[in-house]
């Protein structure tokens, strides 16, 4: 297997747009949504970045 660097650069530059999304079109909620997540016990942190990277993981081995 060998690793095609555009590919991985194309990969992410799509997360980078994605993460982008929330705070270009709703400032004021993305916002409220990081102070609610500033406030959160590092163990519901961990659990949420957790399923994230499980749900991730499931998907690219779908597609």
């Amino acid at each position: 297997m060998s690793l095609d660097w555009t590919e991985l650069i194309r990969a992410l530059g799509l997360v980078m747009v994605i993460e982008g999304l929330m705070p270009f079109a709703a400032p004021s909620q993305w916002r409220r949504m990081l102070l609610t997540l500033a406030q959160m016990e590092a163990r519901s942190l961990r659990l949420i970045g957790f399923l994230s990277l499980c749900g991730g993981l499931l998907l690219l081995n779908l597609a």
